[in-house]
């Protein structure tokens, strides 16, 4: 069947359609995206105001229209940190849903956390033992660890690329201060969360998902998209902490024509860098891979799963 799933994120309303069945692989068919930055439309109050909204409506039409068009028989829509984070959620959702008939399922951090290690799990396999799972979103970082389909541990910190750029780096570039000050915070963060996941054990096999790993990864050297999804791509710590400062003096313009950084994603990449640095520091690790799969392929799989047991 064609399945496609409806990823409302902080930075993007993405529109993942795949051909699929339960016991294979799911393959791409169709992808639909549109960068709206919900994570950044909140006014003071913590909503999200009625020019956003009214901008995510038109989005989530278009992706149904898409969807229409290439045969979806089943959509799953659901939406992350910006929306289960606005004051206003509530209202959001319920607007959505009366001007698109699109009922959008708010996951949880942990959730978000639980079905992206699936996602790596399945992408893996069992060879590659105990998994801990790093996936840094537009609002959100997400830690999972285990040796089976379900986590042992599973958090979510609110350590997101683009949550935290637009609440301490403001300046382009920023401010080495402001720099100083985001780098102390969000260690502070990532430090309180070890001590739940260090008494597993070491893990056998680290993994990143998400574009900003991806984007790291390939700015210190690693294969371009182009080469496919099973090329081995790998990001050293020693190479992430190289960068760190080489990008902390670049504006977003500069960012922008790095190999593999977009545009759009450009003015987040510090941010991202120095939660992934911190990550990897606090955590002990050295190199991870980096996995194509994630939260939109984890929704999929737990969704397959179910019609299977159906």
């Amino acid at each position: 069947m064609r399945l496609g799933v409806l990823d409302v994120g902080s930075n993007t309303v993405h529109l993942l359609v795949v051909d699929a069945h339960p016991g294979a692989r799911p393959l791409p068919a169709h992808s639909h995206k549109a960068e709206l930055r919900l994570a950044q439309l909140l006014d003071d109050s913590g909503a999200i105001g009625d020019d956003g909204i009214g901008k995510l409506v038109d989005v989530v039409r278009e992706a149904l229209q898409a969807a229409e068009d290439k045969g979806v028989e089943d959509l799953v829509p659901f939406a992350t940190s910006a929306v289960r984070e606005a004051s206003n959620a509530d209202d959001v959702l319920a607007r959505v849903e009366a001007e698109t008939g699109v009922r959008l399922q708010v996951l949880t951090g942990e959730e978000e956390a639980r079905l992206t290690f699936l996602a790596v799990r399945r992408w893996f396999g069992w060879s590659a033992g105990k998994l801990l799972v790093l996936d840094i979103g537009g609002g959100s970082l997400e830690i999972a660890y285990g040796i089976d389909e379900e986590p042992d541990a599973a958090v979510s910190l609110p350590l997101g690329a683009g949550r935290l750029t637009a609440g301490w780096l403001r300046g382009d570039p920023p401010d080495a201060e402001n720099v100083r000050a985001l780098r102390r915070h969000v260690r502070a963060q990532i430090a309180r969360s070890v001590g739940e996941f260090s008494r597993f054990g070491a893990p056998d096999h680290v993994v990143g998902t998400s574009k900003t790993f991806r984007q790291l990864a390939r700015i210190a050297g690693a294969a371009r998209s182009a080469e496919g999804l099973y090329v081995q791509r790998e990001l050293k710590r020693e190479s992430l902490e190289a960068w760190v400062p080489r990008l902390s003096g670049m504006s977003a313009e500069q960012r922008s024509e790095l190999p593999g950084v977009s545009d759009g994603r450009a003015g987040q990449l510090l941010a991202g860098a120095l939660v992934a640095e911190g990550a990897m520091d606090l955590f002990g690790v050295e190199c991870l891979e980096i996995c194509p799969w994630a939260l939109r392929e984890g929704v999929i799989l737990r969704r397959l799963d179910h019609m299977d047991a159906d």
